[in-house]
């Protein structure tokens, strides 16, 4: 029996999967339309195309596979290709996320290496805080502001729920440092003074707010946008704290005439982790403390070790007992920030709750 013999022709060699030439350039998507998201839920994005405009149209966009891992939230504004005719069961796709003017982030806890991005182009963050039931909480304030400040926009305190307690000592905190101060009254789920004061601070900017459960949010939301109909809920009476009504972050544009309004209503926030703001910014958050920093000595960690520093000697120079006890509990607010942000406090004061 003959027995055959190979050659280099009996050979067929297959491309692989990888033989297809890679390439980092993306395609231009000269024809892509410009949106503002406003709205994510499991993957889809809810996107307003050419918002304001004569063709405007909200889609459902995915995103496309050439954007990675890199987070689409509300208030970016995104370029959408494919079918962006709105019908019933037509999906867009986002193909680039347009630079963003301001980015608001927050971590799990001051340790987190990962920061998250919450909202996009912002112009300003709505800190509510209620009065009473549940209990203000004035370092979560701080937070929040330098939270604010770090990404670029301004900080307003709301007051809700006036009609339970008096909104001057919070107020007295807070407005000499630029931080606006609004206050509402509520009955029930119901707003029922200081609207026109919010409509007008609001008024042709994006606005997040932001703020523990139970404190009014959704119920501010319900009264600045009718038909938005946000859940709202009660306060627990064992815990002192809200219900989480709110699951996802919504952009929200507020009717009316003249400049165009949005506000982003985002969940109840327990906690609100800074790791992503290094902690030689911390102080230019606290507009008060920083122009009395000014005298300490070269080199001052402004620690509560720190020697010769003289934000003690402004606390200890305070005229009355009153706003001695005011200036000490900002000045501890700034140094539990700093000693969550450096490594040296306790695991508990990591993140205000």
């Amino acid at each position: 029996m003959a027995v055959r013999r190979y050659d280099e022709s009996d050979v067929r060699v297959r491309p692989g999967r990888g033989s297809r030439p890679r390439t980092k350039q993306r395609p231009e998507h000269a024809d892509a339309r410009v949106g503002m998201v406003t709205g994510v839920d499991r993957g889809r994005y809810a996107v307003l195309v050419d918002a304001g405009g004569p063709d405007e149209q909200p889609v459902v966009a995915m995103k496309a596979r050439e954007l990675g891992r890199e987070r689409v939230v509300p208030g970016d504004l995104v370029d959408v290709v494919g079918d962006t005719t709105g019908d019933t069961g037509t999906l867009a796709r986002i193909v680039r996320i347009v630079e963003r003017r301001t980015a608001l982030r927050r971590t799990a806890d001051d340790t987190d290496p990962v920061e998250r991005v919450i909202v996009a182009n912002a112009d300003q963050l709505v800190i509510v805080t209620a009065l009473a039931d549940p209990e203000p909480r004035p370092r979560m304030i701080d937070r929040c502001v330098v939270a604010a400040y770090d990404a670029g926009m301004s900080a307003v305190l709301m007051l809700t729920k006036a009609d339970l307690a008096d909104p001057a000592p919070l107020s007295a905190m807070y407005t000499p440092v630029g931080v606006r101060v609004l206050v509402t009254g509520m009955d029930g789920d119901r707003l029922v003074s200081g609207l026109e004061d919010v409509r007008s601070a609001l008024a042709g900017k994006v606005s997040v707010l932001v703020g523990h459960s139970g404190v009014g949010k959704s119920t501010l939301v319900n009264a600045l946008v009718p038909g938005a109909y946000r859940a709202t809920g009660a306060v627990n009476d064992t815990t002192g704290r809200g219900r989480h009504t709110s699951s996802s972050a919504v952009a929200l544009r507020v009717p009316g005439e003249g400049p165009v309004t949005w506000v982003v209503d985002t969940p109840g926030v327990r906690s609100f982790g800074l790791a992503h703001v290094e902690p030689a910014h911390l102080l230019a958050a606290f507009a008060d403390l920083a122009e009395v920093a000014q005298a300490c000595p070269r080199g001052c960690t402004h620690a509560g070790d720190a020697p010769d520093c003289a934000l003690d000697d402004w606390v200890s120079a305070a005229p009355d007992d009153a706003a001695r006890a005011a200036r000490a509990a900002r000045l501890d607010s700034f140094r539990r920030l700093l000693a969550a942000r450096t490594g040296t406090a306790d695991p508990d004061d990591r993140t205000e709750r």
